[in-house]
């Protein structure tokens, strides 16, 4: 094989020395307080069976799209799982893509023009900020929920406008690496006020919040929201994502988001399983939702008797870290922690600031009292 790029080596070996490399791990056999699976639903045996019923139902026989959407993958369950979601979700349109990556890429990438100013959360997902420097729009970061220094950049910003000019403001409604989430309603009423259109990514907020649907419809705010981005990889257990939208903005991304344009289409059974997740969620999701709560409940409650407290970032939802400064540090906790049975995820630098890294816990409602009792009781025992 041809020789690594002396450039390309010396970016690795700079993860390396920092305690930074990434490597691909098999945690199958570990207590789960990692995953996405928030309801437990990508562990459902139930829902494959379903899956299976359903395409037998609608005569699909396929095991790939065979194209993109604008070619031949646009099959026909694409339309009902997207009449689904609009209804479901409380929108006027829904446009499916591969993945949430593939939505926030094709989106953001696609919708700011060039004149057009972008002001988004300092603390935005990865896969937003790329979608962002793929577009020809200004761009300019915010204080983490901070409406104050949101609305002082806007006013500053004022001067780069021009005529045509349109203000896009980006947020999340639950951040995946402190699981807090910003003032929703106020960020809204900021945003009517001067005249931005407001995007919410709802990928650790979808099937949970407002009757397991999203955040954004638990606030009825639905309507002062420019679009909305939600995933199918977390609490519904599946892959894939959407973005919820108007008719005339749906049309647009299906002209114009290359991640949708030029890229297969999800097969068959990938749509297919999400609808199953829905049809389950809709019917058996509030006593999942339960137990989840009530595991959050839990888990708080626990910190507060450790006296772990301090050391945790205060969540709104199933998300908990606890900062441990340090790539090597935290990555020793959590190898300790694999040892006793438990899959903990570190978070390192550059991902998070240096001297934030953390240990991201990710509760689920299928872990038990005594899980979340002893992971951490072994975490108080070492730090």
């Amino acid at each position: 094989m041809a020789k690594l790029p002396k450039k390309l080596e010396q970016k690795l070996e700079k993860r390396r020395s920092n305690d930074a490399l990434r490597v691909l791990t098999d945690f199958r056999d570990l207590i789960d307080f990692s995953s996405n699976d928030y309801l437990g639903l990508a562990k459902n045996h139930d829902l494959a069976n379903a899956t299976a019923e359903l395409l037998r139902q609608k005569k699909v026989n396929s095991n790939g799209s065979s194209g993109s959407r604008l070619l031949t993958g646009n099959h026909i369950l694409y339309k009902e799982l997207e009449v689904f979601l609009k209804d479901y979700h409380n929108s006027e349109a829904a446009l499916v893509f591969n993945s949430g990556y593939d939505a926030n890429v094709g989106f953001f990438s696609s919708v700011p023009q060039r004149g057009d100013i972008v002001f988004y959360d300092e603390l935005i997902h990865a896969s937003i900020r790329d979608g962002i420097q793929m577009s020809n729009a200004k761009s300019y970061k915010f204080v983490h929920n901070d409406l104050n220094d949101l609305s002082e950049v806007i006013n500053r910003s004022r001067k780069d406008l021009v005529d045509g000019s349109e203000i896009y403001v980006i947020t999340e409604s639950v951040f995946s690496m402190d699981g807090d989430t910003p003032n929703l309603e106020a960020l809204a009423n900021l945003c009517a006020e001067n005249d931005c259109h407001l995007i919410v990514d709802e990928a650790h907020a979808t099937g949970i919040f407002g009757d397991k649907r999203d955040l954004i419809c638990e606030l009825e705010i639905e309507n002062k929201v420019f679009a909305r981005i939600i995933t199918f990889g977390k609490a519904l257990g599946n892959h894939g994502a959407a973005v919820l939208c108007s008719n005339a903005l749906k049309t647009y991304l299906v002209n114009f988001a290359r991640s949708l344009i030029y890229t297969t289409a999800l097969s068959p059974h990938s749509v297919a399983s999400i609808l199953t997740a829905y049809g389950y969620l809709k019917k058996h999701g509030e006593k999942e939702r339960a137990k989840l709560l009530a595991n959050k409940d839990f888990f708080e409650k626990q910190i507060r008797l450790l006296q772990l407290e301090g050391s945790f970032v205060k969540s709104e939802a199933a998300i908990h870290c606890l900062i441990v400064p340090g790539n090597k540090k935290v990555k020793q906790l959590s190898e300790l922690l694999k040892m006793e049975g438990f899959n903990v995820k570190p978070i390192l630098s550059p991902t998070v600031k240096e001297g934030e890294e953390r240990l991201r816990f990710c509760l689920h409602s299928y872990n038990t009292k005594e899980e979340i009792a002893r992971a951490l009781q072994i975490v108080k025992s070492h730090i």
